[in-house]
C-alpha cells in the first residue's frame, strides 16, 4: 500500500531572499533520494515560510520492489583452473555478490564464455531508505551559513525542529540534539504547538496555527488584499514581482494594511520615494489611476487583523524618519555644483591600482569620442558625450546616493537638470550604469549607450592591465556581468564595433599621458579578446544557438562584434537548407585543403590552368570577390553557396595534389582565396553536417 511523505524543518527566521531557492533545493534532493533508491512515487510538492522549510510526497510503495539481475563475471577459462577446480577470481567474484560457486552458470558472449550469477536483492521497507532524509537535510546549501551553540555544524539558520512522517509512523533520524517527530509550532506569536497524526494532516493544521505553509496561497493571499485596498480607494497598486515574493517569504499568516506619510514629500524626487519604501521598508507605492504618486503605502504584517492600527503607527514612524532624512539630503545636495562635486572625484579612489574616480572619468571620456565616432554619432551628439563623460560620476559625492547607493545616476540625472544640464547629457548621466543586471533594461539613447560602453570597457581593461583577471566563480569587480553589458548593447544597436582596433586606438591614447589616466594600458591584451569571446558564447548560447555555430562564429575572421550577431542569425536560419549540408561541406574540404598551403598571398596564374573545372571556378571567384566587400552578410553566404557545384566539379577533375610544385601552389591559391572568404563569413569547418 502506498503512503504519502511528510518533512518539515522547523528554523529560525530565513532571510526572506534565500526561502525559495532553499524550498526548491530541499524537494529537488528529495526526488533524487528517492529516484536514486528506486522509489516511485506520484507527486512531490514543496512550501516554505519564514520558519520552515517542507516536501510533501504522495504515492510511495511501502517497501522498495525486489531486484534481480545478471551480473557478468571473469571468463571461464579465468574461473577454472587446469584441474577444474573454481578459481580464487571465481571464489571472490561470487563472495563479492553474496552468492556461492553454486550459483554459477556459463554463458557464450562473442564467442568468449563468461561467468554469470542471477543476483536476487530483496527491496528494503521504505522507512529505512527515508533515514537518507538525514543526508538531504544537511546537504544544503546556503549562500551563507553559521554555526551555533557548541556544534561545528553550519547551516543557514539553527534548526529547532524536524517532523518526519511516513504515513503515520516516524522516520528515525537525528541531526544534532534534534530528534525527528511529529511535533511542529505554529505562528509564532498567534498558534501554538501542532502534532500529526499522519502526514496528510499538514497544511489544514497549520492553518488552525496561523501559517499558511504554502507560498503560492500566502501569495495569493496578500495579491487579493492588497487588490481589495485599491479598489475600494479607486487607487492603483502596481505589484512589483520581486518585492511581492520577498513579502510573500517574510511572513507566515498575511494581513495587508495601508499607511500614510505626508504629502510634503511627494517635492523629493518619486525615485527617492519609492526607493525608500520599497528597497528599505519593503512597501508597495501607491498611486492614482493615471499613475502619480500618492502619500500612502501598502505592506502585509505577519499576523492577524488585531491591533493592527499599532502596527500602521509604527511603520509610518519607520519610514517617515526615513523620508525626513532623504528630504534633507536633497535639499542639501541641491546647494552643490557639479563641479565642486567632480573635484572632490580626485580624492575619491576608484582602485587602489588604477586610480581615483576622476582619472576613470577622464579615460572614459577619450574612449567615449574614439567609440562615438566609431559608431557614426553626429558632432551634436559627441559634444553631449564629451560634456556627459566629463561630469557623469559627480553624484557619488551627493549625500542622497551616500545614503541611497541604489540611486546613483538616477540622482545624477535629477541633479543634472536641476544645474541647468542638457536632457540628453542628464539622461546619459543615468544610463550609464545600464544594464545593472545580466537582463537589465538597456540604454535607450546613443549618447547614454556609448557612455556605458565606454565606462564598462574601461573598468576591463584597467583591470586586466592591473591583471586583476576574473578567474572561476571569482570575480569582484563584476567584470563578466559589465562585459556581457556592452554586448547586449551592441547587439540591440548593432553598430560598427571593430573590437581589437577599437581597444588599440584606447591603449594607445591612453598610454600616451599616463599622468593624466593614471594607468598603462599593457599591449596587445590578446586575455581581454578572449574574455569578451566568452560573454559573446554566453549571449548567442542565450539565443538558442547551436554550440557549432557558435564556434563557427567566433572563429571568424571578422573584426565587427556586432556582424557576429548578423553571422549566427543568419546561419541559424539555414541551418534546415536543403544545400546546407554539401555547401558546407564543400566549403569545409576547401579549407582544410587551403590550411595546408602555407602561401603568402600567391598570384593565380590561369595559364597554369588545366582543364575547364578550374577556370570556371576561378572566374565565379573573382565575381565573388569583387561583389564581397560591398554586400550583407547573406549575400555572401549566398554567393559561397552557389560555388558549391563548381568546387564540387573542380575536385571531380583536379587533384590538387600534384608532383609539380608550381601547378599545386598555383592551385593551393585558387583553394586559398575561397578559404578566405568563407572566413570572413564565419569558420564553416566548425559546423557539424551529420
Amino acid at each position: 500500500m502506498a503512503q504519502n511523505l511528510l518533512l518539515e524543518i522547523g528554523l529560525e527566521e530565513l532571510p526572506a531572499h534565500v526561502v525559495t531557492p532553499s524550498m526548491k533545493q530541499l524537494q529537488e534532493k528529495t526526488a533524487a533520494l528517492l529516484d536514486a533508491h528506486a522509489l516511485p512515487y506520484t507527486t512531490i510538492e514543496a512550501y516554505s515560510t519564514p520558519r520552515r522549510l517542507v516536501v510533501y510526497v504522495t504515492g510511495i510503495p511501502e517497501k522498495q520492489a525486489d531486484t534481480q539481475e545478471e551480473v557478468k563475471g571473469p571468463a571461464k577459462k579465468i574461473a577454472l583452473d587446469d584441474a577444474g577446480n573454481w578459481s580464487k577470481a571465481a571464489q571472490g567474484f561470487v563472495r563479492g555478490q553474496g552468492l556461492t560457486t553454486d550459483d554459477i552458470t556459463f554463458r557464450e558472449l562473442k564467442g568468449v564464455e563468461y561467468v554469470y550469477v542471477t543476483k536476487h536483492t530483496q527491496g528494503q521497507p521504505t522507512v529505512e531508505v527515508l533515514k537518507g532524509l538525514q543526508e538531504v537535510i544537511t546537504s544544503l546549501t546556503f549562500p551563507v551559513t553559521m554555526h551555533w551553540a557548541d556544534y561545528d555544524f553550519e547551516y543557514i539558520r539553527p534548526i529547532h525542529w524536524i517532523v518526519a512522517l511516513f504515513g503515520e509512523q516516524v522516520i528515525p533520524f537525528q541531526i544534532l540534539d534534534i530528534v525527528t517527530g511529529r511535533e511542529s509550532k505554529g505562528h509564532r506569536f498567534l498558534g501554538e504547538a501542532v502534532t500529526f497524526d499522519h502526514a496528510d494532516d499538514y497544511l489544514e493544521k497549520m492553518k488552525h496555527q496561523f501559517v499558511i505553509a504554502d507560498p503560492s496561497e500566502r501569495q495569493q493571499m496578500i495579491t487579493a488584499q492588497i487588490n481589495a485596498i485599491a479598489q475600494e480607494n479607486n487607487w492603483r497598486i502596481d505589484l512589483d514581482e520581486d518585492l511581492l515574493e520577498e513579502v510573500t517569504n517574510l511572513v507566515e499568516y498575511p494581513t495587508a494594511f495601508v499607511g500614510d506619510f505626508e504629502e510634503k514629500y511627494l517635492s523629493v524626487p518619486e525615485e527617492v520615494l519609492v526607493t525608500s519604501m520599497k528597497e528599505h521598508q519593503r512597501y508597495f507605492d501607491v498611486r492614482t489611476l493615471e499613475g502619480e504618486l500618492l502619500p500612502h503605502f501598502i505592506s502585509a504584517r505577519n499576523g492577524d487583523a488585531v491591533k493592527i492600527d499599532n502596527v500602521i503607527k509604527g511603520n509610518q514612524k519607520v519610514l517617515t524618519a526615513r523620508l525626513e532624512d532623504a528630504e534633507f539630503f536633497y535639499n542639501e545636495d541641491k546647494k552643490l555644483t557639479i563641479d565642486h562635486c567632480v573635484e572632490k572625484l580626485k580624492q575619491v579612489t576608484f582602485h587602489e591600482k588604477i586610480g581615483s574616480l576622476y582619472e576613470k572619468m577622464q579615460r572614459v571620456g577619450l574612449a567615449a569620442q574614439i567609440i562615438g565616432k566609431t559608431v557614426g554619432l553626429t558632432q551634436e551628439e559627441l559634444t553631449d558625450l564629451q560634456r556627459a563623460a566629463q561630469i557623469y560620476k559627480f553624484d557619488l559625492v551627493t549625500n542622497m546616493v551616500g545614503e541611497f547607493p541604489e540611486l546613483q545616476g538616477i540622482m545624477g540625472e535629477k541633479y543634472a537638470l536641476i544645474q541647468g544640464e542638457k536632457p540628453a547629457v542628464a539622461q546619459a548621466i543615468r544610463e550609464h550604469y545600464m544594464p545593472i543586471s545580466a537582463e537589465g533594461e538597456l540604454p535607450q539613447s546613443k549618447i547614454g549607450a556609448v557612455l556605458a560602453i565606454a565606462d564598462k570597457l574601461d573598468s576591463l581593461l584597467a583591470f586586466f592591465a592591473v591583471d586583476m583577471v576574473p578567474s572561476g566563480s571569482n570575480d569582484p569587480y563584476a567584470l563578466r556581468r559589465q562585459t556581457y553589458g556592452i554586448i547586449r548593447i551592441l547587439a540591440e544597436k548593432r553598430w560598427y564595433f571593430p573590437f581589437a582596433q577599437l581597444q588599440e586606438e584606447i591603449r594607445e591614447a591612453i598610454n600616451a599621458q599616463p599622468e593624466v589616466f593614471g594607468i598603462q594600458l599593457a599591449a596587445g591584451q590578446e586575455q581581454v579578446t578572449d574574455f569578451v569571446k566568452g560573454r559573446l558564447r554566453q549571449f548567442l548560447l542565450s539565443k538558442n544557438t547551436r554550440h557549432d555555430v557558435i564556434e563557427a562564429v567566433l572563429g571568424a575572421r571578422q573584426a565587427d562584434i556586432s556582424t557576429l550577431f548578423e553571422t549566427a542569425q543568419m546561419l541559424r536560419e539555414h541551418l534546415q537548407d536543403n544545400d546546407f549540408k554539401p555547401s558546407m561541406e564543400a566549403l569545409t574540404r576547401v579549407i582544410n585543403l587551403a590550411k595546408k598551403a602555407e602561401l603568402d598571398q600567391a598570384a593565380i596564374d590561369p595559364a597554369l590552368f588545366k582543364n575547364d573545372s578550374e577556370t570556371d571556378l576561378y572566374e565565379a571567384v573573382l565575381t565573388v570577390e569583387d561583389k564581397f566587400p560591398h554586400q550583407t552578410m547573406e549575400e555572401n553566404y549566398q554567393s559561397l553557396v552557389a560555388l558549391r557545384p563548381l568546387i564540387e566539379a573542380y575536385f571531380d577533375q583536379t587533384m590538387v595534389m600534384v608532383e609539380d610544385e608550381q601547378i599545386r601552389r598555383n592551385r593551393f591559391a585558387l583553394l586559398d582565396k575561397i578559404a578566405k572568404m568563407s572566413l570572413a563569413v564565419a569558420s564553416l569547418d566548425a559546423l557539424i553536417t551529420k
